[in-house]
């Protein structure tokens, strides 16, 4: 490239050379004159001599300043040299690569190549032992050419590498930096770009975990880039011709319940098959390099955004603070990292009385409808990338195994996704009126509607001289006062801005109809994508969601409301439907009084266990019956059927267990069983024997024992609860009963939890058998370094993804990362084998929800589900009561744990020795119930 750069003695040449040319004109038209005088040729002559002399002039002028010019940056450039070469004794060596560095700069700039010096020199900058090579000279060929541009946002990063670097910006440095201000229009030095203010703005006074923080930074930069490349793979415009074409169709009011949304899809989309594949490049980036892009981030706002001092407090010194701290704290014996804000900032928070809440699009609920699930890799969101199995953070275990899988093989569980995912809500208006108001008049506990932080108990302060005068138990019963009022405070906070958040969304789409798309974990439950706001939260959350879709009542409608309501209020459970539907006729006046009056009147629904849902289902009863025809009344409202503790109604099908089956009602009786009341009898027949023995305890207890004491602990006992997890369960309900006395509760918990675990090891037989089958294979799958794997039976491969644990140091900071997931570890045994149970039962209730989801799409139902509580509208309850028991019926008409185990042998035995091979063989069908 030097061939083609004009040098200086060239220019001196040209310059000589025209001055010569000149001369001979002049000289030459002398001659002419003297000969043939001609006044016109004459005078044109002397203007074009005139020209040329003041063009040559200004160009000598001008190589004159470009040589001045050059002494000075020449003069800078030694100036700088020497400072280098001081500071750094070592750059005599490197002087040959920076110099073969800087050359390639310049070229690739002269080119116009801009991309390719800038990744050279962020190649070398990355890499610690290139980045040594380096100079402020090489940083500021970049500064120069981005400064050109008018690129402010370039040249701050272009310091930052330098401060990495570990240099100092030189006077070419500043001047590049001024040249681009000055290029840059209407530049305010005022603005300060916050980097991701919305990170900060959620960030609560006491601080939060800096993994938490460094992970939430990562995914959402993770997500924008995914959602760039999409636009510039021209994926998008492809995308949206196939999904309007999509909508329409869902749009059509005649609904083809023989083409599953999936199919159409397909045959859209190849219809539409030029252009990028829509799949497009989906690699994931690792856990551990979106921890470490967002520890980095949070590194910059720790280090860079600032703040005066002085800025609510003009008294004090003028000094530019942090605004983010980063901390260290113990939590479970550990020490992690904990970025809080600086009071100040804190201050400046709640001044601003800031009303308006920003979220990310793809934790909201979507107002079109998700895009189906075609594969495991495609599906719900239109731009944000979303997996269709939840996996723990950083686990590719599922990925691998799901990509083995034959795509018909996954088709009943797409489309079971894509049914919940498309089926249409709204906000129920009067009913969130009413939250909001009670949200904003300081909540109310008993409704489950968070009071603010003005309620909360005052955090009393102490000074040493007051101390002083307290003894040592006086001193050690404060410090407990004040970590309990701390601890209230921090709960009440947390609680509160749950609820703001998830008012605030409702609040926001209350004109709207939206969807929530789907996804599983990687047992095969599923739950909606948006995470704050959706019909698998609290009672308030449900209480405000109604189906966009309406149907009338229908002549069984009504009665099916009343029967739900009665299931809102907790009463009347060993009722029959018949009973509760009476019992819901003779409070009709209790009904109406609290839909008219939900505030001022007799408040009946404040007493319900889902006192919420209790309301609006009074309000709808109330329109319903008075209107001039309830068959006719068109009801948007959702009718729940909730299981009968369906772990158990699972373990019972499998081991044919009559006795354990007639407590879940999976044998027909005159009046519905109620397995946690049956519990409760057998455990105070217990606390009654052993209160005679004289058992303190058991006396203490006497009067206390009732199904909501016990119902947590039956209920997760087959999902694999441990006593210790039983004990805290009834703890937290005995606390809350308020006659019972608290210098008691950890003895009476600790009683309680022994009595649960024996009352359901007699009423269910066979369920202790086949989970101790289970355990025990998972448990020599473990030791034989095999992780535990099956397959469901609508064909979905299941993994447990539970590894010992690995330290993993991060590069960028030191962020320690526990993970359990490496499949390059040994299987931890205990978990793997403590898993197994209750992932197997959590496998078979998903499968039988999405067999009743898929039956019911083809029914023409609108159906949704929480797990194993199934919803739909109160016109179509029977036929899909009907659906559910066909489908469970026909699930455990295979032999599950037969084929459970020739799937295990043939996975994990085939390559033992016969001996062992054998044992297991007879292990296995010990425990085959056929």
């Amino acid at each position: 490239f030097s061939a083609l750069i004009p040098k200086k003695e060239d220019g001196k040449k040209r310059v000589w050379e025209q001055s010569q040319l000149l001369d001979g004109i002049k000289a030459k038209g002398k001659g002419k004159a003297s000969k043939e005088p001609a006044p016109e040729f004459s005078e044109a002559r002397d203007q074009e001599l005139a020209e040329l002399e003041r063009k040559t002039e200004a160009k000598a002028q001008e190589l004159a300043e470009v040589e001045k010019l050059e002494r000075k940056l020449n003069q800078w450039a030694m100036s700088a040299s020497l400072e280098l070469m001081q500071d750094n004794s070592e750059a005599r060596m490197y002087e040959g690569v920076q110099l073969s560095v800087h050359c390639y700069l310049e070229a690739c700039v002269f080119c116009g190549d801009i991309d390719r010096a800038q990744r050279l020199l962020l190649t070398h900058h990355r890499m610690i032992s290139r980045r040594n090579l380096l100079n402020i000279g090489l940083y500021n060929v970049m500064m120069r050419v981005w400064a050109k541009k008018g690129s402010l946002n370039q040249i701050g990063r272009m310091f930052i590498l330098v401060e990495e670097a570990g240099l100092k910006p030189n006077l070419t440095s500043y001047c590049a930096a001024l040249e681009c201000m000055g290029r840059t229009p209407n530049y305010d030095p005022n603005n300060v770009d916050i980097c991701h203010c919305q990170s900060l703005s959620n960030l609560p006074p006491s601080g939060e975990s800096l993994h938490i923080l460094a992970k939430e930074l990562g995914n959402r930069v993770h997500n924008k880039f995914c959602i760039r490349m999409k636009s510039h793979n021209q994926m998008v415009d492809k995308l949206s011709h196939i999904y309007n074409e999509y909508a329409e169709l869902l749009a059509k009011d005649s609904k083809d319940f023989d083409v599953l949304p999936r199919e159409r899809w397909w045959k859209l989309e190849a219809e539409h098959n030029s252009g990028p594949s829509l799949l497009g490049d989906n690699t994931q980036w690792p856990h551990t390099v979106v921890v470490e892009l967002g520890t980095y981030l949070v590194d910059l706002m720790v280090k860079h955004m600032k703040v005066n001092s002085d800025i609510l407090n003009p008294a004090n010194d003028r000094k530019f603070i942090p605004v983010l701290y980063h901390m260290y704290t113990f939590r479970s014996n550990k020490q992690v990292g904990f970025i809080k804000p600086h009071p100040i900032l804190t201050q400046m928070q709640q001044d601003a009385m800031e009303t308006t809440l920003t979220f990310d699009s793809y934790v909201m609920p979507m107002l079109c409808p998700p895009v189906p699930w075609t594969s495991a890799k495609f599906g719900a969101y239109l731009l944000t990338p979303t997996k269709m199995m939840r996996t723990v953070v950083g686990a590719n275990q599922h990925e691998i195994l799901l990509e083995k899988c034959q795509d018909a093989d996954l088709h009943a569980v797409l489309d079971s996704l894509n049914q919940l995912g498309n089926a249409a809500w709204r906000i129920n208006q009067p009913l969130l009126d009413i939250i909001i108001s009670i949200f904003n008049d300081k909540g109310n506990e008993k409704l489950d509607i968070p009071p603010p932080n003005s309620e909360a108990p005052k955090i009393l302060r102490y000074s040493q001289q007051d101390l002083a005068t307290y003894s040592s138990a006086e001193k050690a019963h404060l410090k407990r006062e004040l970590v309990k009022a701390k601890k209230k405070c921090s709960e009440m906070h947390s609680l509160r801005m749950d609820a703001l958040y998830k008012l605030s969304i409702a609040n926001h789409i209350r004109d709207e109809v939206f969807w929530f798309p789907h996804n599983m974990d990687f047992r095969g439950r599923t739950y909606p994508c948006p995470p704050y706001f959706n019909h698998l939260g609290s009672d308030v959350t449900r209480a405000v969601l109604v189906f966009a879709e309406g149907k009338p009542l229908g002549p069984g409608g009504l009665k099916w409301l009343k029967i739900h309501l009665v299931n809102l209020t907790g009463l009347k459970k060993r009722s029959s439907l018949a009973g509760r539907l009476e019992y819901a006729n003779t409070i009709m006046d209790d009904i109406l009084d609290s839909a008219d009056n939900p505030l001022n009147g007799k408040k009946w629904w404040q007493n319900a266990d889902e006192p919420w849902q209790a309301l609006a289902c009074c309000m709808e009863i109330a329109n319903a019956v008075r209107s001039p025809d309830p068959t006719h009344f068109i009801s948007h409202f959702p009718v729940h059927q909730d299981g009968s503790c369906n772990g158990l109604q699972h373990y019972a099908a499998l081991g044919r267990d009559v006795i354990g089956a007639t407590s879940v009602n999976l044998i027909p009786c005159e009046v519905p069983q109620d397995v946690y009341s049956g519990v409760a009898q057998q455990v105070e027949e217990f606390r009654a024997r052993d209160s005679e023995k004289g058992l303190k305890i058991a006396q203490v207890l006497e009067g206390f024992i009732s199904r909501k004491v016990v119902k947590q602990t039956v209920m997760t006992v087959v999902y694999g609860v441990t006593r210790y997890g039983g004990r805290l369960q009834i703890e937290k309900r005995l606390k809350e009963v308020d006659d019972f006395p608290k210098e008691y509760v950890w003895d009476a918990s600790h009683y309680l939890v022994q009595q649960v675990f024996s009352s359901l090891k007699e009423m269910f037989t066979g369920t202790r058998e086949i989970q101790d089958w289970l355990t025990e294979s998972a448990r020599l799958i473990a030791k034989s370094g095999n992780t535990v794997e099956w397959v469901t039976p609508l064909g979905l491969p299941i993994i447990q993804p539970y590894h010992r644990t690995r330290t993993q140091m991060g590069t960028i900071q030191d962020l320690s990362l526990q993970i359990t997931h490496d499949s390059k570890q040994k299987p931890d045994t205990v978990k793997q084998k403590n898993a197994f149970p209750p992932n197997f039962i959590h496998s078979l209730d998903s499968t039988h929800m999405m067999l009743t989801a898929l039956y019911c799409y083809s029914a023409g139902l609108t159906f949704v589900s929480v797990h194993d509580c199934f919803w739909t509208h109160a016109l179509t309850v029977d036929t899909m009561n009907k659906v559910c028991r066909e489908q469970f019926v026909a699930l455990h008409s295979q032999p599950i744990l037969q084929e459970l185990s020739n799937f295990l042998l043939q996975k994990y035995c085939s390559g033992l020795s016969a001996s062992v091979l054998e044992n297991a063989v007879s292990l296995n069908f010990s425990y085959s119930f056929e």
